[in-house]
């Protein structure tokens, strides 16, 4: 990893990245319930809002740290970014 990079890796990367997890595992949730209360319109209207949040906080995150995801989920600009950010094991 580059300098650049790892200088970049500071408090709001964890925060932003935490906020990430939080968000998944609220959109999870309200997934499974869902599963067995399908007309359940306040679950849904909470599944449709948790999600343009986490559109926001991915877009913000990918802006400023690189991309998340592999295989075609995310872009990358040049040089390819993949290699650059830290793996899933080294935060």
């Amino acid at each position: 990893m580059n300098e650049n990079k790892k200088l970049k890796m500071d408090d709001n990367y964890y925060k932003c990245l935490r906020h990430l997890q939080e968000i998944d595992f609220v959109l999870l949730e309200l997934s499974l319930y869902l599963d067995t209360h399908p007309n359940d319109q306040n679950a849904l209207a909470q599944l449709n809002q948790y999600h343009q949040i986490r559109q926001r906080v991915y877009r913000e995150y990918e802006s400023c740290y690189g991309p998340l995801y592999q295989f075609g989920r995310s872009s990358s600009k040049y040089p390819w970014e993949w290699i650059e950010t830290p793996w899933p094991w080294q935060v």
